[in-house]
């Protein structure tokens, strides 16, 4: 078996990690249950590029019990958590090329490792595996079933490269699921970022001004949970109904060129690249906190913010500050990466639960129904995101009630009207 590991000998703590989380994940242990018994990916090759995290253990552990050969490798260079690598590799015979702090040039090499495991179902969160494929691997998309995206940074590149008519396999957009979206995104991500920000930085977030720049459902669930802890949150946009439904929401909109002036903590959710520019950094208070939470450190221009700064220095852990020309300081965290995962350890369990069993029902789906895709990027089958909405409901214990066949009858019909 080929692996790239930190240490196999930290496997001891990192299944203490996978048991703790999984005991928070009720409907991925239903279907790995399922799985076990039925094994509907025998002989199914997959690859992972995905942050190698406790959750992600146990999902790989499900796929396996399921039939499948996996092999994973992390989708940022500092979001790997090497006591779970270990354990996979040592205890469960699943390939890992992830190592915590790994160089730009080692993550390619461990995207590539995973594609040299040939594998028919690709499982991406940013879609590097996927555009590695397609750039430098091309010989291998025959091999290919169709693959999963986690991230809405992924699906928007994908969806880019389908309108292109690049996209050469079918790609389910997990991201998107109602199941996924609705809760990793607001919850996890709004929980997850105000944790890594206050461990790197163990600041107050009370009465500051704490500005979040997009909208989206990451950017609902951070400045809901800034907001929560008594933070003065300002949102910037660039969309005008996410602008509008944040000034409803009773947040402060404005520019960021306005915001810069003003606030105490940055943190970008937006998917996209330079959201904070030279220009910005440069009207910042002295000693801003500034980091971000989209899935790619290209959202926060630190080429830019070297060019006019005169010093760098590490302050502590995850936290590089800059002082400008003028000698006011800039701390940026975690590189410019994803601060949930550099300096915290990612969304709960509870939550990553149900985006996780919509990539083993996803990749359950391709393999059944691989004849009937065209390469373009799908929805979550409406049945698969219902039916992680009803096992997590009853992993609760929450009922609901149920339609009576008049009110079926009126749902479906015309005739009935006032």
């Amino acid at each position: 078996m080929k692996y790239d590991i930190k240490d196999k000998n930290m496997a001891k703590a990192g299944k203490l990690r996978i048991e703790w989380a999984a005991q928070q994940m009720p409907v991925l242990d239903q279907i790995k249950n399922r799985f076990r018994k039925q094994k509907p990916l025998r002989g199914i090759s997959i690859g992972a590029c995905l942050h190698v995290t406790t959750e992600t253990g146990n999902l790989a552990i499900t796929l396996k019990e399921g039939g499948a050969k996996v092999s994973i490798c992390a989708s940022n260079p500092l979001s790997t958590q090497d006591d779970v690598a270990a354990h996979l590799v040592k205890a469960h015979g699943i390939s890992v090329f992830a190592i915590k702090g790994e160089s730009t040039k080692t993550y390619y090499t461990h995207i590539n490792s995973v594609l040299d495991m040939e594998p028919h179902i690709t499982m991406d969160d940013g879609a590097d595996l996927v555009s590695t494929l397609h750039k430098d691997r091309v010989d291998m998309l025959s091999n290919l079933l169709g693959g999963t995206e986690e991230t809405t940074t992924g699906v928007i590149r994908l969806r880019s490269m389908a309108k292109r008519g690049v996209l050469r396999y079918p790609i389910m957009a997990v991201n998107d699921a109602n199941t996924k979206h609705f809760f990793d995104n607001r919850y996890g991500t709004g929980q997850s970022t105000i944790d890594g920000i206050i461990r790197a930085t163990n600041r107050l977030v009370a009465g500051t001004n704490f500005v979040v720049c997009g909208y989206g459902w990451c950017g609902k669930g951070l400045s809901m949970r800034a907001k929560g802890l008594g933070a003065n949150v300002i949102v910037t946009e660039v969309n005008t109904l996410n602008a509008l439904e944040a000034v409803m929401d009773g947040f402060r909109v404005m520019p960021l060129d306005e915001a810069a002036k003003i606030g105490d903590f940055f943190c970008t959710v937006t998917g996209n690249i330079n959201v904070i520019r030279k220009e910005h950094f440069k009207k910042m208070k002295d000693g801003v906190i500034v980091c971000n939470s989209g899935h790619f450190n290209v959202e926060l221009d630190l080429k830019g913010l070297k060019s006019i700064a005169r010093a760098r220095r590490n302050m502590r852990d995850y936290v590089e500050e800059y002082t400008l020309k003028n000698g006011k300081k800039i701390n940026i965290l975690g590189e410019g990466r994803l601060i949930n995962l550099v300096a915290a350890e990612g969304h709960p369990s509870s939550v990553m639960d149900m985006s996780f069993a919509n990539q083993a029902l996803c990749v359950e789906y391709i393999v059944k129904n691989s004849k009937e895709f065209e390469n373009r990027v799908y929805d979550v089958p409406d049945k698969v995101d219902m039916t992680v909405a009803d096992m997590k409901l009853k992993s609760l214990g929450v009922k609901i009630d149920d339609l009576t066949n008049e009110q079926r009858k009126y749902l479906h019909s015309w005739e009935l009207g006032t």
